[in-house]
Formats: C-alpha cells, structure tokens, sequence
C-alpha cells in the first residue's frame, strides 16, 4: 500500500500528468526559443543600432552573435548547477521543489521579454539565458520523476507520450501566436512587434498554468537533511557516487557516450534547421513556419511509431533504425536543391526527432539502477551530457561553416556523429547492469 506521499506506480493518471508537463514547456522551446524570439531580437535591435552591429559592455559586436554567446553561457551554467543540485535534490527528495523553480525562472523570463525594445540589450540577453536555465533545468527534475512514476516496461510508451504531448501542446499555442500576430489588428494590438511581444507574456502563462497539472499529481518522499554549508558537500559526493557507478557499468557508460554523439547532430539540427532553408534554398517567410509545423506533426507520429518499434524489437534495434535514418537526412541534406526536397527532408527530420528523443529518455531510465533514490543524479548526468553535445555540435557546425563557407559541407559532419553513435550502440548490450 502506498504512503500519503508515495505515487502510485503505473497510475494513468499520474502518467498522463507527467506527461503533461511537456505541453506546459514545450511551448517555451518552439514559440520563442526556435521561432519567434530570434527573429524579434535580429530585427528590434538593427532597428535600435542602426544595423546588425551592436554596442554591449564596450565592444562592437554582431548582434545574432552576441545572442548565441548568452544561450551558450545559460547552457553551461545549467550543467554546472544542476550536477551540484541534483544530489541534494536526491538526498531530501526537493526533485519537484527544484523542478517548480525553475519552472517560475523559465516562465517569468518570458513573460519579462515584454520588457525588451532593442535599446535595453542587456535585458534581451539576460531573460533568454534565464529562459533556458529554467527550461533545462526544469527537465532534469520533471525526466527524473519518470523511472518513479513507471516501470521498464512503461517507460518507452510514457516518454514517447509526454513528446507526443509536447509536440502537439506547443503547435496549438504556436499556430494561436502566429495567428494574432498576422491578425494584429483585428485583436486591438499596435502592430505585428506588439502582437509578438504579447505573445512572449502568453508563452510564460501558458508554462506556469499547464505545469499545476505535473506539480499537483507528482509526489515524493521528504527525507529531513539539515540545511547548512555541508549540504553542497554532500549533494557533489552523491554526484560522484553515481558518477563512479556509470563508469563501472560499461552499459551505461557507453549509452551515454552514443547519446552525447547523436545528441550533437539531433540539437545541432533542430537549432539550424530554419537557418538552413533560409541561406542555402532561400526559404523564408511562411515557408520556413511550415517547415517547422511539418517538423512538429510528423514528430507526433515519430515519437508513437518508435515507441511501437522499441516495444516489439527492443530500444537498441529501434535506436539503430533511426540514427541509420539521421545518417541519410544529413548526406542528403549535402544534396539538396529545391523547396519540395526540403520539405521531404523535414519530413525525415520530424519523424527520427520525436522518436530519437523520446527512446534516449527511456532507455536512460531503464538503466538507471532499480530502486535507486537518486534519479535526479543520474538524469543530471543525461541531460547535463546534451548540453554539452549542443555547445560542441554548434561551435563544429560553425567552424566548418566558416571554413568552407557553406552549411553543406557542416550537414557532412553531422552526419559523421550519428555513425559514430550507431557504431557504439550496435556493439553494446543493452540490459540492465545491477
């Protein structure tokens, strides 16, 4: 029988409330950080400097430039501070306590982009990067509640559930965001700037109302540790003692290894999709918005047939097929000439996006040591390992682009990742190590 403050295991409800929660941030992902603040920034601070070069702390920089610098600084901030929460979150069982709080940072960032006018560029680096550590850091926490709500044998259906959720959740508000802005008038706003920047407000709501749902099902067992200077202390040692049980269990160590490689392609190719459309093909305007909802329902699709294939052949052969997959995306990618192949070439994208991501997810917590308590350590280590991968995937997409002087040949080094992966997993066996 379960305590007051026990879930219930494989409880539908508590599932599907979990799941919830990738409605609820999801949308921070797509509608700002992917389509709608980017290019607010570009353009609101050309228009405040007079071109695309701007004046921060005494140097002349590149405004697109700048930006990417202050999402790379939230993201390595976010690995730091979660690996030194994640064992206190562990040792007195504060996983949702952290989980809401970066849930209000994330959602109140947003909701602050309001704020920015192109002149305060200083407010219009700092909100983002607070936006992604409360998004990142938040899915420590919510990924960590995953092997607590479900068992093995679950865990493939719910983590392909909640991406299916979140994919779906965010192209409802995202389609709700793009239609005020192109009907601005009709909905009283000053311009097309004042319908985006509303839209900031409505992303921010939309994270803090829809994650009640997740906060009011998800429980945890308090354990009384005694908040003083040691704490930290202790929170690294427990950091250290899953750290050394992920290199003694080659299964894991390894996994985790093939995650940082294919992470690096996946991200690096979800940030520059658009990017890509637009310098090499000429895509812009409303073209790129449908590539980016063809992405989005096809990664429905992909998360739930994935799900299907890991659960009659097993995570490693569902894993294999699609970085096989990602591999002909991104050598074709070197090929394509018109908007249709484009189009087709999304299509792969969504349907390997969905499904790599939500089978990573699983098969992570499938490995994680039965009964352990400390779910947030090891989740820490899994996302903390993404990061990493979108820092290293987009600084060698850059220089190649730089070098070279096309994104084509970068879409060769993708490529060269996912094999690496592939490699790594078809010679791994994938069990559970106790």
């Amino acid at each position: 029988m379960n305590s007051p403050t026990q879930m219930p295991i494989n409880n539908r409800k508590v599932m599907n409330a979990w799941c919830s929660y990738d409605i609820a941030n999801s949308a921070y992902n797509l509608s700002i950080a992917t389509v709608l603040y980017p290019v607010f920034y570009d353009d609101i601070t050309k228009k405040a400097f007079g071109s695309e070069m701007v004046q921060f702390l005494g140097f002349t920089i590149k405004n697109t430039v700048l930006y990417e610098y202050a999402i790379a600084l939230g993201y390595f901030i976010i690995i730091f501070l979660t690996l030194s929460l994640s064992g206190i979150a562990d040792l007195g069982g504060y996983r949702k306590r952290f989980m809401q709080m970066f849930t209000t940072i994330g959602a109140l960032s947003c909701m602050g982009l309001y704020a920015f006018n192109g002149s305060n560029i200083g407010l219009g680096l700092l909100l983002p990067m607070l936006a992604v550590l409360g998004y990142a850091g938040s899915l420590v926490y919510y990924n960590s509640f995953l092997p607590l709500i479900a068992t093995p044998e679950h865990q493939d259906k719910i983590s392909a559930r909640g991406f299916m959720f979140g994919y779906a959740g965010s192209m409802l508000l995202l389609i709700f965001n793009l239609f005020s802005i192109e009907n601005y008038q009709m909905l009283g706003f000053a311009g097309k700037m004042e319908a985006v920047k509303f839209a900031f407000i409505e992303v921010g709501v939309w994270w803090l109302l829809i994650s009640q749902i997740a906060f009011h099902f998800l429980r945890e067992e308090r354990r009384k540790v005694e908040i003083n200077t040691s704490i930290l202390t202790k929170g690294f040692k427990e950091i250290g003692n899953v750290f050394r049980y992920i290199r003694q269990h080659g299964v894991m160590y390894r996994f985790l290894l093939a995650f940082f490689f294919f992470s690096m392609g996946v991200q690096t190719i979800i940030i520059i999709a658009s990017l890509f459309g637009s310098n090499e093909l000429g895509i812009t305007g409303s073209k790129l918005i449908l590539t980016i909802l063809i992405i989005q329902v096809v990664a429905i699709l992909g998360a739930a047939l994935f799900g299907q294939v890991s659960a009659r052949f097993g995570n490693k052969t569902s894993l294999l097929w699609m970085l096989s997959i990602w591999i002909f995306v991104c050598i074709s990618a070197y090929f394509v000439k018109s908007v249709l192949h484009f189009y087709i070439l999304s299509f792969f994208v969504g349907l390997v996006m969905g499904g790599i991501q939500s089978q990573a997810r699983s098969t992570w917590s499938k490995l994680i040591p039965k009964d352990s308590t400390d779910t947030a350590s090891y989740f820490s280590f899994y996302d903390s390992t993404e990061k990493l991968a979108i820092v290293c995937g987009m600084l060698g997409f850059g220089v190649i682009e730089q070098i070279t002087g096309s994104m084509r040949n970068s879409t060769l080094l993708l490529s060269s990742f996912f094999v690496v992966s592939l490699l790594i997993i078809a010679f791994t066996r994938f069990k559970r190590e106790e």
